[in-house]
């Protein structure tokens, strides 16, 4: 990997020494501080912030394998989540620490033509590179809200990122290999391995129609620069609108098939229970289930936190992120009053229906005392973040609308 303008090949010294984090085997040990902490809304919410190669200061989930959350002010720095910042999620703990860019090779087979084991090099002169906007988001976040409490990382709402994420469409690449009649469905599968033996490995699988669709993309740049190794480095395929779940980090493997695939993280996790609002009744488990699949509608207050001290009387500035599956954000409100009234915001321009969507609206704070402030978004399909959060075992897809509550003195 390309570090400082040197040769691109991250070995393991240069990863475990990167930008001065030291750490020890596949640990990855990250640099802490005692004072460094952040405090999320809901028990058990203290997280220290913690520094990894190539990364600012980061939540930390877990430290095998790395998990890192980012810190929510990061998302008022800008629609686009810097590399350094964006969130950090392996399932696997076997995961590379060292990878050469030189002799790496993404294979392709199955059901196809011709099998492929195509260089980074090859893979780029496949066709013009495409870029896309695009957020990714875990499928847990914010899972530390839910209430009654489940089980899994206890997420605050950092577990996403918005960037821009250079590529070669994965229609192009199946179509140098050429798919075979028959085709159903297509799996990836990256480099994080098991440590135990009879440990699933974790592959993903799209419908075939999906992954001809154009939209998919075998990324190489992140922002314009080499995707960080703990976001997937050399090579990551990007599926917008999708959780991220689907977004395989150090694609290695790709194979056509003619079932519906049943790996462990297909057919027993990573799924919601298959009715309108994805949730059951706290204490019960749904009759039937489905795979996860696209975004779920949600918005944010990025310009004030909770707690926040406001004057009365006095117009401030609030601004914020919305997003969906690719409905396209057509507008965010706001409420001070529990959802009686609505105020309407100013989108920012639009620069993609898979990207952050900016909003601002200027809000006069009128009584003194404890204000909840609401908000909602709305998309061009009629979609709406619901009133109140549902829930489901696994903490998946919350998308409620949000409440932070701030002191008007």
């Amino acid at each position: 990997m390309k570090l400082n303008d040197e040769k691109p090949i991250l070995n393991r010294r240069k990863f475990l020494k990167g930008l001065g984090a030291i750490a020890a085997g596949l640990s990855l040990a990250p640099l802490r501080s005692k004072a460094a902490v952040e405090t999320l809304n809901f028990g058990n919410g203290t997280r220290q912030l913690v520094t990894y190669p190539q990364k600012r200061p980061l939540m930390l989930i877990t430290a095998r394998p790395p998990h890192l959350e980012t810190p929510f002010s990061t998302f008022n720095e800008g629609l686009i989540t810097p590399n350094d910042a964006f969130f950090v999620r392996y399932h696997l703990a076997n995961i590379p620490t060292s990878i050469n860019a030189e002799t790496y090779r993404l294979k392709i087979g199955g059901l196809v033509n011709k099998a492929l084991s195509l260089s980074i090099e090859e893979l780029k002169k496949l066709g013009e590179p495409v870029d896309v906007i695009a957020v990714n988001q875990c499928a847990g976040n914010s899972r530390g809200f839910s209430l009654p409490r489940v089980f899994g990382a206890q997420l605050g709402n950092g577990s996403m990122g918005n960037a821009q994420w250079t590529g070669i469409p994965l229609k192009t690449v199946l179509q140098k290999a050429g798919i075979k009649v028959g085709a159903k469905q297509v799996t990836f599968r990256g480099l994080d391995n098991a440590v135990l033996p009879g440990t699933p490995n974790f592959v993903k699988a799209l419908d075939i129609d999906h992954a001809l669709s154009g939209e998919p993309l075998i990324a190489w740049a992140m922002n314009g620069s080499d995707i960080p190794f703990l976001n997937g480095y050399p090579i990551k395929l990007i599926v917008p609108g999708y959780f991220g779940t689907y977004w395989i980090k150090h694609l290695s493997e790709i194979e056509v098939i003619d079932h519906d695939f049943d790996g462990f993280f297909m057919k027993t996790a990573y799924r919601l229970p298959d009715n309108d609002c994805l949730c059951v009744v706290p204490g019960n488990v749904a009759d039937k289930t489905k795979p996860i699949g696209s975004l779920k509608i949600r918005s944010f207050i990025t310009s004030l936190q909770g707690g926040a001290e406001v004057q009365q009387g006095k117009a401030i500035l609030l601004r914020g992120i919305a997003f969906d599956g690719g409905g396209y954000i057509s507008a965010v409100e706001i409420s001070d009053d529990g959802g009686q009234h609505w105020q309407a915001s100013s989108l920012d321009k639009t620069v993609g229906k898979y990207s952050f969507q900016g909003w601002q609206v200027n809000w006069t704070p009128k009584e003194k005392g404890v204000v909840a402030l609401q908000v909602r978004a709305r998309n061009r399909l009629g979609e709406q973040q619901p009133s109140v959060s549902s829930w489901n075992t696994s903490g998946y897809a919350r998308h409620a609308v949000e409440t932070i509550s701030v002191i008007v003195v």
